[in-house]
C-alpha cells in the first residue's frame, strides 16, 4: 500500500509518523546515530544547516555560504552588522556542543534527556558573544546568558502571553518533567516531541534567544532518543510559526508534522545516505541525486526499470540498484 496523500498532494500525517519509524528503524539497522568522531564530515553539513536555518528564521541574513565561510575559515565575508556574524558563531557553538552529545548511547536510558543546567547551557552558548557587544533592550542585571528573564513580556502579536517571570521556575520544572517522559499511551513521539517544543516556546523563559534555545533543545532530546536532528528551514518559517500558533489552541498536530517532516529530511539527505552500505534497502526518497530525484525514482521504479520493493510507506531500493539505473538511462541518451 503507498503512503496516503494530503490534501496538497503529499505524503499525510500518519504516513510522514510511519516513514520517520522506518527511517529510525533502518538507522538502528546499522548502527544507529554515529557519534561526531566517527562522521564529522556528515555532523558538519547537518551543523551548517542547522546554524543557517535557525539564526535565518530569526531575521539573521547571512547565507549558507557565509555561514560556511566563517565557521570553516573564520571569515566574515559580506557587510552585515557584527551582531549577525557573532550570532551565527554563537549558535553554531551551541549547535556543536548539543551534537556532541549524540555518541553511541544505550537503546534504554537511565539519565534524564534533558537537564536543567544543559538547557542553561545551551542558552547560554547561543547568546553569550552577542550580548557582549549587543544586549537586549533594557537589559536587567541577573537576566544574563543562561540566566531566567526577571520581567514579564508583552503578549505576541499571535495572542500569546509569556509566563509571568515569577512562574518560569515552577513552570520549566513542570516542563523538563514532560520533556524527559515518555509519550503517553497513543501519542506518536513526533506529537509529543511538538508539544514539548511548543510549551518551552509559550514559557519564553529567557530574556531573548528562546526560539533558537528552544529548536537545539528539542534537538538535544531527539538525538538522544536516538532520532536524527529537525532542521527547520527558512522558506519554513511561515508554516513553523502558524503551526506554534495553533499550538496555542492545543492544536498540535500541525508542529508535530513539520517536525516529522524535518526528522524525515534529515534521514533522507544527510544520515541514511552516508551511513548505509551499498546493498542496504533505502527509502528512495534517501537515493535521490542531483539528476535523479524522488520522483524520477518514483516512476522507474513503478515502470520496472529500477529494481526496487514496494512497502507500506513507499518504494526503497539500494545504492547499487540505483547505480545500475542511472548506467542505463545514459546508455539510453536519457537526459
Amino acid at each position: 500500500m503507498a503512503m496516503s496523500k494530503d490534501g496538497r498532494g503529499r505524503p499525510s500525517r500518519l504516513s510522514i509518523y510511519r516513514a520517520v519509524d522506518d527511517g529510525i528503524a533502518e538507522l538502528q539497522g546499522i548502527g544507529g546515530l554515529p557519534g561526531p568522531a566517527v562522521a564529522s564530515e556528515l555532523w558538519r553539513d547537518i551543523w551548517y544547516e542547522e546554524t543557517h536555518n535557525s539564526t535565518a528564521i530569526e531575521g539573521n541574513t547571512l547565507i549558507l555560504k557565509q555561514v560556511r565561510m566563517l565557521l570553516e575559515e573564520g571569515r566574515a565575508v559580506g557587510d552585515r552588522e557584527l551582531r549577525e556574524y557573532l550570532e551565527v558563531k554563537g549558535y553554531a557553538d551551541a549547535a556543536d556542543w548539543v551534537y556532541a552529545q549524540a555518541n553511541d548511547l544505550d537503546a534504554e536510558r537511565e539519565e534524564p534527556y534533558l537537564l536543567l543546567s544543559e538547557l542553561r547551557e545551551i542558552h547560554s552558548r547561543v547568546v553569550a558573544s552577542v550580548w557582549d557587544v549587543a544586549p537586549p533592550v533594557n537589559f536587567l542585571p541577573g537576566e544574563g546568558p543562561g540566566s531566567f528573564r526577571l520581567h514579564d513580556i508583552l503578549p505576541f502579536t499571535s495572542g500569546m502571553t509569556p509566563a509571568p517571570f515569577t512562574d518560569i521556575h515552577p513552570r520549566i520544572t513542570d516542563w523538563l518533567r514532560v520533556a524527559n517522559a515518555e509519550p503517553p499511551p497513543g501519542v506518536h513521539l513526533m506529537e509529543h516531541i511538538a508539544r514539548i517544543h511548543a510549551e518551552f516556546e509559550r514559557i519564553h523563559p529567557f530574556r531573548d534567544g528562546n526560539g533558537r534555545t528552544g529548536r537545539l533543545a528539542m534537538n538535544l532530546i531527539l538525538v538522544r532518543r536516538g532520532y536524527a536532528p529537525a532542521i527547520i528551514y527558512k522558506r519554513d518559517r511561515p508554516r513553523y510559526l502558524r503551526a506554534l500558533e495553533r499550538t496555542d489552541r492545543g492544536e498540535f498536530g500541525p508542529l508535530a508534522e513539520i517536525t516529522a517532516r524535518a526528522v524525515k529530511d534529515s534521514l533522507d539527505r544527510f544520515l541514511l545516505p552516508a551511513l548505509a552500505g551499498p546493498h542496504q534497502m533505502l527509502p528512495i526518497s534517501a537515493l535521490a541525486r542531483k539528476n535523479l530525484t524522488t520522483l524520477a525514482l518514483r516512476r522507474a521504479a513503478e515502470k520496472g526499470r529500477l529494481q526496487a520493493q514496494r512497502r507500506a510507506t513507499g518504494w526503497y531500493s539500494t545504492k547499487i540498484w540505483v547505480d545500475q539505473y542511472a548506467r542505463s538511462r545514459r546508455s539510453r541518451g536519457a537526459r
